[in-house]
């Protein structure tokens, strides 16, 4: 692998938050929402802010390999969430060139991301490789892990409020305004 390649999941990970913003900029520009294009795609995010809760309220990053609540179905739970969120916001929008935007940013950005992390976790985690074994990476299983039962192993409203995950909530909520004000203001 080339530094170059091996130092594009480090800058994709350093950009993915700054170009979300610049890409919110874009999606509400290209966005054509619809009331019912907007209330079945917000029904679709709320999901996948769901998910992404609930799994901050799980994880230690860097202390240990998750493998309870939603980790115990997808190695990637919080990937998934982000997801099923740019599928609501998609619909909602009504956009192809969206669609086409998400795709590449996804494969882009956050393949090489999970791959990175992946890596890093193997290299610091020895049960990583048996748990990467049992439980898909970003499709989950139906069925938990038996390991992810651990009676300690619950919901954490303070790991959910260190990882500010409640940042996925209020952007949400702020694009839906932004949504509601264009259908409101420019008669979509």
């Amino acid at each position: 692998m080339s530094a170059a390649a091996a130092g594009w999941p480090a800058i994709a990970r350093r950009i993915r938050v700054p170009l979300g913003f610049v890409l919110a900029i874009v999606y509400w520009w290209l966005a054509h929402p619809r009331w019912w294009s907007l209330i079945t795609g917000a029904c679709i995010v709320l999901p996948g802010i769901w998910l992404r809760a609930v799994a901050s309220g799980h994880v230690q990053k860097n202390q240990e390999v998750t493998t309870t609540g939603p980790y115990a179905h997808t190695r990637n739970p919080l990937y998934l969430g982000s997801i099923i969120m740019a599928a609501g916001f998609a619909l909602a929008a009504r956009s192809l060139w969206i669609v086409l935007v998400l795709v590449v940013l996804f494969l882009l950005i956050y393949v090489p991301v999970i791959r990175a992390e992946e890596m890093f976790l193997r290299s610091q985690f020895p049960g990583y490789e048996d748990y990467a074994r049992q439980v898909p990476r970003l499709l989950p299983r139906l069925r938990p892990t038996p390991e992810s039962s651990r009676a300690d192993a619950v919901f954490s409203r303070e790991l959910y409020l260190k990882h500010r995950e409640y940042n996925s909530l209020l952007g949400a909520a702020a694009m839906i305004i932004a949504l509601i004000v264009k259908i409101v203001w420019f008669n979509q």
